[in-house]
């Protein structure tokens, strides 16, 4: 008997005996000779933003660790679901997969028309960065800390200004968040992308932002924006000198942008599995560590089931927050 043929033998009797469906030893076969052709991961924002920079440094990996092409095709557009969409339409083969952005978990929310559901529709691989956003604020203010603005504002009956990238963005959440948390009355003024905001910051038109470290630290390092406090429970490691909000006194206050990968939810567990085992490999090594730190961000690399869980309480939370805040787009 050919050899092959044997073995294929052996292993359908092997199933018999332990109740195995010949399907699951298919789909082990499918992860054993993948990948054999390129790969795309699809990009919902355009290029040269954090969540491209982070996309193009593992697919670069990836490409050396594989022997194919992994190439990044920006898709950006309608809030980042039309990435996300080409994504879950595609053939269930693992050569198609999309990041996704802390955004998606505010689109499940804010979004009354999406054609997908962030949690069913997709299976995560891993989450591969976190980054605060940073609380920035006109120079001119006389504060250098979160207590010293807010005694400002109430010093002198000021209600606070913040600016932000749009109704329903981050910034804003980071801001509306802030308000509520403080207690503080707070005057939102919605921009059509961050960088307008930022100019009216630093010409005084307005008194704060929370902005990504990618767009303010330069910034911040020229004098023309002052830094008060970082958004996650951990310093960021491009701003060590500035305290997070919770060490300012802002019990409980965590904003986390992140990026993450997924396929979809029809791709072979196999084919996930060896994806996640890859990718966070790539993201412990010290070269991704220190490339992702250009945009303020910590390389995470998480297990598939522990990004599950992290997405859902992602929706779950800035769906709290867009509730309180009665956010509407």
């Amino acid at each position: 008997m050919n050899p092959d043929r044997r073995r294929f033998t052996e292993l359908m009797a092997l199933a018999g005996a332990y109740g195995v469906m010949p399907q699951a030893f298919a789909q082990q076969n499918v992860a054993d000779t993948y990948p054999k052709k390129p790969i795309r991961i699809l990009c919902p924002f355009a290029p040269a933003g954090g969540v491209d920079i982070t996309a193009r440094s593992v697919a670069q990996q990836l490409t050396q660790a594989w022997g194919q092409s992994v190439v990044v095709d920006n898709k950006p557009g309608a809030n980042g679901t039309i990435a996300v969409e080409s994504a879950i339409q595609a053939p269930a083969d693992g050569y198609t997969l999309t990041m996704i952005s802390s955004s998606h978990s505010v689109n499940a929310t804010l979004l009354k028309n999406q054609s997908y559901d962030l949690i069913k529709d997709l299976a995560p691989i891993t989450q591969m960065t976190r980054q605060p956003y940073v609380l920035v604020i006109n120079p001119n203010i006389p504060a250098n800390s979160v207590a010293e603005l807010l005694a400002y504002a109430k010093k002198n009956g000021k209600t606070l200004t913040y600016g932000s990238s749009g109704i329903g963005g981050f910034s804003h959440l980071a801001g509306g968040l802030f308000s509520l948390s403080t207690k503080t009355e707070m005057l939102h003024i919605p921009y059509k992308g961050g960088s307008l905001a930022m100019n009216d910051v630093i010409s005084g038109q307005i008194d704060m932002l929370f902005s990504t470290i990618l767009q303010s630290h330069g910034h911040i390092n020229t004098g023309r924006l002052r830094p008060i406090a970082v958004t996650t429970p951990q310093r960021s490691p491009s701003l060590p000198d500035i305290p997070t909000m919770q060490e300012a006194g802002v019990k409980d206050y965590e904003v986390q942008g992140w990026y993450g990968i997924c396929a979809s939810a029809k791709v072979p567990a196999p084919i996930v599995n060896k994806l996640n085992k890859e990718i966070v490999q790539i993201l412990r090594t010290p070269e991704i560590a220190l490339r992702l730190q250009t945009d303020g961000s910590v390389a995470v690399g998480s297990s598939q089931e522990e990004f599950g869980e992290f997405i859902k309480s992602q929706v779950t939370k800035w769906r709290n927050v867009i509730n309180a805040l009665k956010i509407q787009i």
